[in-house]
């Protein structure tokens, strides 16, 4: 486990990542803006402690007050910003999909195998499942022995699944949607690949207007934005490895180390070389 505190003015993000789990835990605070739409392969699991957090997901526009819990699901796109001077301080978890379907045997008599928690909402006022995601995060940020964490992690898991139901994920059967879909995967596919909108639409069957206009209705980004996400994705999992960032930008499909970092940064907060040294003990390059 490692951590890292970038300080800038009054700003600052602490962040660990436990390797047995693959859970990262965030605390930061923020004034101004926070940062851009992104999003994570991870379950977002989280509680604002100060000041109001004002957020996107979904095109709606969120504020979370003190001890409100908000939960977002993995590739749900979202920013974030302080609505006033005084910012605001919150805490978070970044939970694998994996490490809840290794729990569920231990909750169910049948645990789901392909479903997906689906949450109703992303805001919540829950004394309750604050508190477990709360002791949670204290337990992999300020660790104190593995039973501990262990314990903490399954009551947090319990907490969810007695809230929120496992189940199949929904694909909107509309001819739009399929096109559009093929684009969003051809993008996941050929992400390394130099590709331009005309061989998008190519793919989607449609004029490029009509293609950038419904994958922002359908998606939450534009192809070229979108794009970028799946290349950060990408390079998060080879820092975590150990790869200099240098050769991530590489392999991930970015120009050069600079772009990679420039857009790093506008979603992360932090460096891709800080990233890499809190998940490997790596020393800056």
């Amino acid at each position: 486990m490692a951590r890292a505190v970038n300080m800038k003015m009054n700003q600052w993000v602490d962040m660990t990542r436990d390797n047995n789990t693959q859970i990262e835990t965030i605390r930061a605070h923020f004034e101004g803006h926070a940062y851009d739409a992104h999003w994570h392969d991870s379950y977002l699991v989280g509680v604002t402690e100060s000041g109001v957090q004002q957020f996107h997901s979904g095109r709606v526009r969120y504020r979370s007050t003190p001890g409100e819990v908000f939960i977002l699901s993995p590739g749900e796109i979202h920013d974030g910003d302080a609505v006033d001077q005084a910012g605001f301080t919150y805490r978070m978890l970044y939970i694998p999909p994996s490490l809840f379907h290794q729990t569920l045997p231990e909750i169910f008599v049948s645990p789901p195998n392909n479903d997906e928690m689906v949450f109703p909402a992303t805001l919540f006022q829950d004394k309750v499942l604050a508190a477990a995601i709360w002791s949670a995060f204290d337990a992999i940020h300020q660790p104190g022995g593995k039973l501990s964490k262990d314990h903490a992690l399954l009551q947090l898991v319990l907490a969810l699944t007695q809230r929120f139901p496992w189940r199949r994920k929904a694909i909107p059967q509309d001819k739009n949607h399929s096109a559009l879909r093929l684009v969003k995967e051809y993008l996941h596919e050929m992400a390394t690949e130099a590709t331009g909108l005309n061989e998008l639409a190519e793919v989607a069957g449609m004029d490029r207007y009509r293609l950038s206009r419904q994958f922002l209705k359908c998606f939450g980004l534009p192809p070229h934005a979108y794009l970028v996400q799946v290349r950060l994705s990408r390079a998060r999992q080879l820092l975590r490895q150990g790869i200099a960032p240098a050769e991530a930008a590489a392999l991930a499909g970015f120009a050069d180390q600079s772009h990679m970092g420039r857009w790093f940064r506008r979603a992360y907060r932090f460096t891709p070389a800080a990233y890499r040294n809190i998940c490997t003990n790596v020393p800056d390059d």
